[in-house]
């Protein structure tokens, strides 16, 4: 059953587009009585729960029969493996679930520019999982939202020179944001998706308790960093099935439940991008303006660049220079000029100092001043040991300053830089900037370089050649002789 939702809610209307694809036909209230949030017992996990002669394990179950009384669910899905298995054990869980499938594609016009519809096998493998468990499948049209408090934001970061994540901005704004007010009244006591992450809720004795966010069993697959952004607020209404589940586990299932999309290939790329390289999303909504490339140690011209935002600190790929490999340093927004360097990496380039804004802690204030955590700066399974300082200044309101244990080369402003308190995570902020004493110096003869308005008069690129290709190449030629 493939329904449209309609949403009464006046900042999200409409959420309806009328395509041939999709039947619109709202959603009725009836069915769904309002409920008060309810809190979690601690009661034991129904276990045994047989669907479809598939009998769940109970430690498979744990996370998602969150109490012994049935919930009312709304289920992320986007016809993947993960979210049709978490759709999966919460019903075999015995909760009443109904599936939404969110439509965020923001380019209605995507067939000028692109060749086949993002979306349309997403949602045809939605529905066959549905199908075949049996519940009900809603699609919800948040194009404009998307388009709106992610999208348009993470265009003007590139612009700005700094690298957004849209996968935070996407769980924080339009999947547990939009899309968790457009359904406020219809009823369900939980969103649930397939995020590889575990939440623990207050008991319903404690229900002024914050809930808490941890890491997941899959530590590889863990994706608390994309989740670290959220209010307490927002948390506190979410459900994550696979929190205690591997992904190994998890592709095991699919199949011992027979779900239709059971072989089918994770996601690689960006949420709203789909099968579309995201240079070809950066040309199509910000442009190309040619600039150059100069070595940040000794300012020689090496070659041109499309522009400044194709490019992020650390990057090596794309650059296409000889005498590599070469990695980007810094960026002079200003004059649209790239700086690079082969010696990225040297021990004498530390980065491991850096500010974070924004901060949105899911307890209180947060960490301790000068307290020793974890924190991740990237999706990543590894994580950094750091001690934590803050500050307060007019620009940027409260600070966190943070100083890793280690160095890290690929500190990029407009990330997002999690923490962690053992197993907890406690929340996260977006990177500043960096600004070790001995963060990679660009040399002044670059700087004065950058600052020309006629490039043109740089003349033809320096080609630098690699040393060790050469020698190499003689010495195969000796061998061959």
């Amino acid at each position: 059953m493939l329904r449209v939702v309609a949403s009464t809610v006046p900042a999200l209307r409409p959420l309806v587009r009328r395509t041939a694809l999709l039947n619109p036909k709202p959603l009725l209230r009836s069915l769904l009585p309002p409920q008060p949030f309810r809190a979690l017992s601690s009661s034991p996990p129904i276990t045994g729960i047989a669907d479809d002669a598939v009998v769940v394990e109970e430690h498979l179950t744990r996370c998602a029969a969150a109490s012994r009384a049935p919930l009312r669910v709304a289920v992320l899905v986007s016809g993947g493996v993960d979210s049709s298995v978490a759709l999966r054990l919460l019903h075999a869980a015995g909760h009443r679930c109904t599936a939404f499938y969110l439509k965020i594609w923001f380019q209605e016009d995507f067939r000028n520019f692109w060749s086949e519809c993002p979306w349309d096998e997403d949602l045809k493998y939605a529905q066959a999982v549905c199908d075949k468990i049996d519940v009900p499948l809603e699609v919800v049209h948040l194009s404009d939202e998307y388009w709106n408090h992610v999208v348009s934001h993470i265009i003007n970061e590139y612009r700005c020179g700094r690298t957004p994540n849209p996968d935070v901005l996407c769980n924080t704004r339009i999947k547990f944001g939009a899309f968790l007010e457009a359904i406020e009244n219809l009823g369900f006591d939980y969103i649930a998706s397939g995020h590889y992450a575990h939440v623990t809720h207050p008991s319903s004795e404690n229900t002024e308790e914050p809930s808490i966010l941890q890491l997941s069993k899959d530590k590889v697959k863990d994706q608390t960093y994309f989740l670290s952004h959220l209010s307490q607020s927002q948390l506190r209404r979410l459900l994550f099935p696979l929190g205690r589940v591997t992904k190994d586990e998890v592709r095991k299932l699919a199949a011992q439940m027979g779900l239709p999309n059971q072989g089918r290939k994770d996601s690689q790329g960006i949420c709203f991008l789909g099968k579309v390289k995201f240079s070809e999303f950066v040309e199509r909504h910000i442009g190309e303006m040619e600039g150059v490339i100069l070595e940040a140690e000794s300012g020689d011209y090496l070659g041109k660049h499309r522009g400044f935002w194709f490019y992020t600190i650390g990057q090596r790929q794309g650059l296409r220079l000889p005498g590599g490999p070469w990695y980007v340093v810094e960026k002079d927004v200003q004059n649209n000029v790239v700086f690079v360097s082969r010696n990225y990496y040297s021990l004498d380039k530390r980065r491991r100092t850096f500010r974070v804004g924004s901060l949105n802690w899911f307890k209180n204030s947060g960490p301790a001043n000068n307290e020793q955590l974890k924190c991740k700066v990237r999706h990543s399974p590894e994580f950094h040991d750091c001690s934590v300082k803050k500050e307060h200044n007019e620009e940027n309101g409260d600070v966190l300053v943070v100083r890793l244990s280690e160095d890290d080369q690929g500190l990029a402003a407009g990330q997002f830089a999690a923490f962690y308190r053992e197993n907890e995570c406690l929340g996260s902020g977006i990177i500043l900037d960096s600004w070790d004493e001995m963060s990679f110096p660009v040399c002044s003869r670059a700087l004065e370089l950058a600052r020309l308005e006629d490039k043109s008069s740089l003349g033809k690129p320096v080609r630098i050649m690699n040393l060790e290709h050469i020698v190499k190449s003689k010495q195969e030629a000796t061998n061959v002789a």
